[in-house]
């Protein structure tokens, strides 16, 4: 590796840099010079123009303590070349964001660019035409190393890279980055799979999972922008605090427009004021309950056993009530969607009426059936045979309505299963009930079922494995023509409802072809902290391969035995003395009193989500939201008040070995009470 001075090499490329950082800008005052007040035709186009101006001009927006490149490759021929000819190879600066001159020769090349792709996967076994790759070491925004390997050269023994081991390393203070300068070879992989199939990514603490699933969606769209562009991409995260954690990076990587939600933002139809008890919960969750749905919505529709007649001026078509069942049990029969099908039901009438008009000589066009479709005749038979539906009122009379219930879920759920998800008391309207987050995704499934859900490009749903049946559901229903990134560990699943494989996830889903890939490998967490929580595993989830951390430093880990709040409020102190971010979880029922103990020792904290700052590097976390969050250091406070936490125990073991894997550089564990036995 080499440093500052007075090496040539750095000077040179300190000044490519700074040439770099002056195109881009360049790029930037172009873009703001635009003048497009003679290209819009009306208001409406100038709008549209003026907005995606301000999109680009945000995407070109240089970061001062984001390296503009990380990395560049040397190749030992031009791309294309004869090789045969001797043709000199062409250099390749990779970064963030392409950047060219002002005469459009590229300076900096996307890392998403297939020249790029070399410097994830390149290695002196497949050098893949790379003669050289430089990794460049940055303090802030300053170029201050680089190091180099000779991919080509057989002499050269291949060597860990001591720039990327940092890289991974460095102590992080406020929300998530993006890891372009660090993706290795295997989450290259998943990162570039094509946007045709659904990934499905299992991977243990550390192992980059979320990073992969975020360049992923960045990858896609850069190379499939327009299809991407019409037809939507969508983040879902667990909670508001991870959607916050992870919200920068895409837009670091120049990308604005991708939405980030919660499952429960997406099902949203009602406002959710009531919890259900776990076994309710599951119930409700479980996909059976989309059969029940199903039956319940599809009872409204009511055989005809009178004619419809017709009166257009001085005569009367006359649909018997037996050619009007045919139509109605088509339409049955077809499975469409219920509104869909009410939709085409007076078409149907108005056909049957058009074919009595051509039989007696008329020629009766497109115009007279529409007509005969809105007769008032025929609008009275479709509201008596197959009235509207609303969904939440559907699933409102399933819930309070006994012998509705049993109607419907005769055969699905048993006796006791119907009385554990019926409503105690009776209720007056939609809005006066107190709905549950379940009770909002049993509407979404109604909803869908009376009319299609708008279906996107891509979605990445991460932490999957605490999703219910009903919720992969409502997740597979908004990419039902597009695909999807699955991200999450079996092991951490901390609901009563968690997944048990990603076969059974991914059908509820309705991503059955969908390829699952595991990473095994940790670059975050340390060695000493990931194998003394893999003692859970055994326990939590058998059979799942153990998180083997790659990392040379093995971090700093401890476990104390302590009597007070105050012994846990020194461990926080002795830690903030690090440089980095550090976060005290602890069980939720605890979380008051470690608050009381951290305001007496005047020491300032965040809560999750909020962005840590030089002057406040201390979060305090309740167990329940520490899964998918990050940081430096972490202090867990009674291991066994975790586990005692959860409604059994197997669930109270998940959520401590998430909070114990959310350490990147050190770990100190303080308990009073008797550590669980697991450990």
């Amino acid at each position: 590796m080499s440093t500052p001075s007075s090496d040539d090499p750095l000077s040179r490329e300190r000044s490519h840099l700074a040439s770099s950082r002056a195109a881009l800008r360049a790029m930037r005052e172009d873009v703001e010079s635009l003048d497009i007040s003679d290209v819009t035709a009306n208001w409406v186009n100038a709008e549209v123009l003026a907005r995606q101006i301000d999109e680009r001009i945000k995407a070109l927006a240089d970061l001062s303590d984001t390296p503009l490149f990380f990395g560049r490759l040397d190749y030992l021929h031009a791309p294309g070349a004869d090789r045969a000819e001797g043709a000199e190879g062409e250099r390749f600066y990779i970064g963030r964001r392409h950047v060219h001159d002002h005469d459009g020769d590229p300076m900096v090349i996307d890392w998403r660019a297939p020249v790029s792709q070399p410097f994830y996967r390149a290695s002196k076994k497949a050098p893949m035409d790379v003669a050289l790759r430089r990794r460049f070491g940055y303090t802030g925004g300053d170029l201050t190393a680089y190091e180099d390997e000779h991919l080509s050269d057989p002499s050269e023994a291949a060597r860990t890279s001591k720039l990327l081991q940092q890289e991974i390393e460095r102590p992080r203070v406020g929300p998530m980055r993006d890891i372009v300068a660090t993706i290795q070879p295997e989450q290259d992989e998943i990162v570039r799979s094509g946007l045709g199939g659904t990934v499905c990514v299992q991977g243990g603490p550390g192992t980059g999972k979320t990073a992969v699933g975020l360049h992923r969606v960045a990858y896609l769209l850069y190379a499939h922008r327009e299809r991407l562009a019409r037809t939507g991409t969508l983040v879902i995260g667990p909670n508001k605090s991870f959607l916050h954690y992870i919200e920068q990076v895409l837009p670091a990587l120049g990308e604005l427009t991708v939405r980030q939600a919660t499952v429960d933002d997406l099902v949203a139809h009602v406002e959710v004021r009531g919890t259900d008890d776990a076994a309710a919960a599951v119930i409700k969750g479980d996909a059976r309950m989309a059969e029940v749905l199903r039956r319940a919505v599809r009872s409204h529709v009511t055989m005809p056993t009178e004619p419809v007649v017709v009166v257009r001026g001085s005569r009367r078509w006359r649909v018997p009530a037996y050619e009007l069942e045919g139509i109605v049990q088509e339409l049955l029969d077809r499975d469409i969607r219920y509104g869909a099908a009410r939709e085409a039901l007076p078409q149907r009438i108005a056909h049957a009426v058009l074919v009595q008009l051509e039989r007696s000589g008329e020629a009766p066009d497109d115009r007279v059936q529409d007509a005969v479709a809105r007769n008032a005749a025929v609008k009275a038979a479709v509201k008596a045979i197959w009235p509207p539906v609303d969904p939440a009122k559907l699933v409102l009379r399933l819930l309070t309505d006994a012998d509705f219930l049993a109607v419907h879920a005769e055969g699905v759920l048993s006796e006791d299963e119907r009385k554990r998800i019926l409503w105690a008391k009776p209720v007056r309207s939609v809005k006066a009930a107190k709905w549950s987050a379940a009770d909002a995704v049993l509407i979404d499934e109604a909803t869908d079922l009376v009319q299609r859900t708008h279906s996107l490009g891509h979605v990445v749903l991460d932490e999957a494995q605490d999703l219910s049946p009903m919720q992969y559901r409502a997740v597979g229903r908004r990419c039902t023509t597009g695909s999807a990134t699955v991200l999450g560990d079996l092991a951490q699943g901390t609901t009563p409802w968690a997944t048990r494989s990603w076969d059974e996830a991914l059908a509820h889903l309705g991503k059955t072809d969908a390829v699952v890939e595991e990473l095994t490998a940790g670059f975050r967490v340390p060695t000493d902290v990931i194998t003394y929580a893999s003692r859970l595993l055994p326990h939590i989830a058998p059979g799942l391969t153990p998180v083997a951390s790659v990392r040379e430093n093995p971090g700093f880990f401890e476990v104390r035995e302590v009597a007070e709040a105050g012994e846990v409020v020194a461990a926080c102190e002795e830690l903030l003395r690090n440089e980095g971010s550090t976060g005290l979880i602890a069980a939720d029922a605890r979380i008051p009193a470690l608050t009381e103990a951290l305001v007496a020792a005047g020491i300032g904290f965040l809560a999750p989500g909020e962005e840590t700052t030089q002057e406040t590097r201390l979060t305090l976390v309740p167990a329940s939201l520490a899964k998918g969050l990050e940081y430096d250091y972490v202090v867990l406070d009674e291991p066994q008040a975790v586990v005692d936490g959860e409604p059994d125990e197997r669930t109270g073991l998940r959520r401590l070995y998430v909070a114990l894997t959310r350490a990147v550089s050190g770990l100190i564990v303080t308990h009073a009470a008797a550590l669980p036995e697991q450990l």
